[in-house]
């Protein structure tokens, strides 16, 4: 049976556990409801008990190594005695104390992630927000959203020197909180001296970023409103011109096809004119595998960044182009999965044509046409043969505007093939360069092998 007394500080240092039992309980008589509880080891706390609604209440106000018994007024210290009272004021409200000890951890809890949010910076959410929408993206997506963020100061894998910081890492330091219309646009001003156009494609990215944050949980409603869509911020974002003359002419093709068919190299060398005669984007073609090509049934399945991935026909003339191209193999021996392999890259395909292509533009005093460029010749180009519009956009990989064309038009591989080889006979034709049949494209691959 529990005893009763007014419970001093004497007592609960000698205070002990009853022989046999799992734990004794001593009730205060100067303070209703509290407790002091002993179990056999020793071990000693304050508890309080009380009704709430005609229901029995016990909670553990706290160990005696811990809370006092009786704390001086105004000492700050717990108080057993103190801490009674309160529970049964509670109690005496109709309050369970169990249940407003949860309410008030909850609420601690909710203020420090409050607090923790407050303090999240923009290079603490930038990774979160490439994992979360890595699938949605293409290669090339990703790879911009690391460089845009990436510190820099680490040396060059080539040259001498060291790397430059991405456009937002003077950011990332800063809190979301912090992204206010104000330093957005002094940064935009700041990055846009040096690297404008790369500046715009940061700003882009921050703003899809910013309307991410508003969807989720954990972050919205950090960002200010209108860090990105005041007028005074997006006026400081320069705008991207196309490049003047950043295509092929018709007339250019002859010295352009001697130019790159001149470089030593035949994995450059094919490469470029793949470009140019598939309109594929530069790292799709870059990243085509030799599983990829299928010369029997003359086809290419390039992974894009619309549609995952895309079949297209293999031309005649760069199917006899790749048939030729050296099979490579790794530094550890293993085999070279990639067309256009490149023995000293780290992932094993071609990283940078750019220096020996424009070595060769220079010798033929050509314009530069940029790697993208090609892409755009190859679009432009295509409207001399009168291909429909639906077919172009199916090769290349672009998002077919029409309704009809994005619903019902998806042509099969044969069908795109009766255009492309048309389309390459002609850029050919312009270059006086003789297309090969299909029969003599296989009947060179099958001498290689």
């Amino acid at each position: 049976m529990a005893a009763s007394q007014k419970l001093t500080v004497g007592f609960v240092e000698k205070a002990t556990c009853e022989p046999g039992k799992a734990q004794t309980f001593y009730w205060d008589t100067a303070s209703p409801g509290l407790g002091l509880r002993v179990t056999p080891s020793g071990a000693k706390a304050f508890i309080f008990q009380s009704r709430v609604n005609g229901t029995v209440v016990r909670v553990t106000i706290g160990d005696i190594r811990v809370w006092r018994l009786d704390a001086p007024a105004g000492s700050g210290e717990p108080n057993a005695r103190a801490e009674a009272r309160r529970l049964q004021s509670l109690c005496d409200e109709g309050i369970d104390p169990r249940q407003e000890k949860a309410d008030r951890l909850a609420a601690a809890e909710q203020k420090k992630q409050a607090a923790e949010r407050q303090r999240m910076t923009l290079g603490e959410a930038w990774p979160i927000y490439i994992e979360a929408r890595r699938n949605a993206w293409g290669e090339r997506h990703i790879i911009d959203h690391l460089e845009l963020a990436k510190p820099g100061g680490l040396p060059k894998l080539r040259g001498k020197g060291l790397t430059e910081p991405g456009v937002l890492a003077v950011l990332l330091t800063t809190r979301l909180a912090d992204l206010t219309p104000s330093k957005i646009q002094q940064w935009v001003k700041a990055e846009s001296v040096k690297r404008a156009t790369r500046t715009a494609l940061a700003f882009r990215c921050l703003s899809v970023f910013a309307n991410w944050c508003e969807e989720q949980e954990q972050f919205s409603g950090l960002i200010p409103a209108g860090a990105f869509t005041q007028k005074r911020v997006k006026e400081a974002v320069q705008p991207v011109r196309q490049k003047e003359g950043d295509c092929l002419q018709k007339e250019m093709l002859p010295v352009w096809f001697a130019a790159v068919r001149s470089i030593n190299n035949p994995v450059v060398s094919t490469y470029l004119q793949g470009l140019l005669l598939t309109g594929a984007r530069r790292r799709e073609l870059s990243g085509l595998q030799w599983d990829d090509v299928d010369f029997r049934w003359r086809s290419l399945t390039i992974r894009d960044k619309v549609e995952g991935e895309r079949t297209i026909p293999l031309t005649p003339y760069l199917a006899s182009l790749i048939a030729i191209l050296p099979r490579m193999t790794r530094k550890d021996g293993t085999p070279n999965p990639y067309v256009f392999g490149s023995p000293s890259a780290a992932d094993g395909r071609l990283q940078n044509p750019d220096k020996s292509y424009t070595l060769a533009l220079t010798a033929a005093d050509m314009p530069h046409v940029s790697l993208h460029g090609l892409r755009r010749s190859f679009i432009t180009l295509c409207e001399w043969t009168e291909a429909p519009s639906g077919v172009v956009a199916q090769i290349v990989g672009h998002k077919s505007s029409a309704v009809q064309e994005r619903h019902y038009k998806r042509r099969p591989l044969d069908l795109l093939r009766q255009h492309h080889d048309r389309i390459e006979h002609w850029i050919l034709e312009q270059a006086g360069i003789p297309q090969p049949s299909a029969e003599e494209a296989t009947r060179k691959l099958r001498i290689v092998a």
